[in-house]
């Protein structure tokens, strides 16, 4: 039977490395060259007057 501890530590552990997993995808699909076309239209979108 797992304790309170066993379970804080696994979560613990492998929760760091879930979400340092998905910071990773996260500034991958950010810096990846075929999005740029589609942040740069996002940044200049308040610039716009319709």
């Amino acid at each position: 039977m797992m304790t309170y501890s066993d379970v804080s530590a696994f979560a613990q552990t492998w929760g760091l490395f879930y979400f340092v997993i998905l910071f990773a995808a996260v500034v991958a699909y950010a810096l990846w060259p075929k999005n740029r076309k589609r942040f740069e239209d996002a940044a200049h979108i308040p610039l716009r007057e319709d």
